[in-house]
């Protein structure tokens, strides 16, 4: 089920434009429109859940979905040799901005630990 004010599920629907790099019956993945790397995209379930922590048993296999789709994305966009970062931010702390379950996929550059050190926010 989808959720009616929700951006990303918005965006699934067709509501709100996005460039779509996948779609199937469970995943809807598309690039990021403020990109952090020279690669970076979504992928998120089309059932609606807000975070990982609202998660159900039931909701475990499409994480599994979402998961496989990431990686096989990320190969596609030439990836696979140099590495990528697959990240789930959940809730707000945690720089949650859209409260539906979507996992970014960055690659292409560098990449340092940990992404926000404190004492640059």
């Amino acid at each position: 089920m989808m959720s009616e004010n929700c951006l990303f599920c918005k965006i699934i629907r067709g509501e709100i434009p996005s460039k779509k790099i996948y779609e199937d019956d469970d995943v809807f993945a598309f690039y990021d429109i403020e990109p952090q790397a020279p690669v970076h995209f979504l992928v998120v379930p089309k059932h609606h859940i807000p975070t990982l922590m609202d998660m159900q048993p039931c909701d475990s296999e499409i994480m599994g979905k979402l998961l496989y789709r990431a990686q096989v994305l990320a190969k596609e966009l030439g990836l696979e040799e140099s590495g990528a970062r697959f990240v789930f931010n959940c809730k707000a702390e945690a720089g949650q901005t859209v409260f539906h379950i979507h996992l970014h996929v960055l690659g292409g550059r560098q990449m340092g630990w940990p992404p926000y050190p404190p004492e640059n926010h």
